[in-house]
């Protein structure tokens, strides 16, 4: 593989990372039948079952953290227009579709979940002013105690969190996009400035040479979003973990 000054983790971050993706996380909250994702439901149902939690936290107007997937409020709730234009107070009001809970910020969800289970934070960076958004994260993160990690697509979340808040363990979410050579040395470079301790990937895209590489130098990587029990197999053959839906 191509020659990488990618610095192992120290131990003590290999334990916690191991600590971290002990079980497999519910994608989003166990949601489904009636269960929104990225709810204080679904939340609630994968503490119940003993599972890990991902979610996805973007930036409300000013860069606050809201937990909400898409960009467009269209899909999950009765309203529409981007997220990043309403501030958290407002969209705290909005009801999630077909439920009596509204969208939740970060800090309500790290409240409700006190410890309770692993998390996983997957930082949404669109805006660029994605630096103001790991902040107001950080700020979150340093009045909760429980095993978390926080992750993104975007390796300058990362990067931000190791000058910053060097703590709190990182990782970088990874898909192919089906064109696993061109982006090789890409990914290479993500990683390294990323400074992630592990790694999330897309489940389609495994096996994949660019994995067996980084778990060879001791990267731990979680999988996602594992659905179907030819999934599960592959996940178990390359990977270290699940994120996981429960198909409808």
């Amino acid at each position: 593989g191509p020659r990488t000054r990618t610095m192992p983790p120290s131990p003590s971050r290999r334990d916690r990372t191991r600590a971290l993706i002990a079980r497999p996380f519910a994608h989003r909250g166990l949601h489904g039948a009636g269960v929104l994702e990225n709810s204080r439901a679904a939340f609630r149902a994968a503490i119940d079952a003993g599972h890990g939690i991902e979610l996805d936290v973007q930036a409300a107007q000013f860069s606050e953290p809201i937990v909400f997937h898409d960009y467009e409020l269209g899909r999950l709730t009765a309203q529409n227009g981007p997220v990043s234009e309403l501030a958290i107070g407002a969209l705290e009001q909005i009801q999630l579709r077909g439920t009596d809970e509204c969208i939740p910020t970060l800090e309500a969800i790290l409240s409700l979940i006190g410890g309770r289970a692993p998390l996983l934070i997957e930082v949404k960076s669109k805006n660029p002013a994605y630096h103001q958004l790991c902040y107001g994260i950080d700020s979150l993160l340093r009045q909760y105690s429980g095993p978390v990690g926080v992750m993104s697509f975007n390796p300058r979340v990362g990067h931000w969190f190791a000058k910053h808040a060097p703590d709190v363990l990182r990782g970088l979410v990874v898909t192919e996009e089906g064109r696993p050579q061109r982006g090789r040395l890409k990914r290479w470079l993500s990683l390294n400035w990323s400074k992630a301790d592990f790694l999330a990937y897309d489940i389609r895209d495994l096996p994949s040479r660019f994995v067996d590489a980084a778990r060879a130098k001791g990267m731990k990587v979680g999988t996602w979003t594992v659905r179907t029990d030819a999934q599960r197999a592959t996940a178990a053959a390359h990977a270290d973990q699940i994120i996981f839906e429960v198909p409808a």
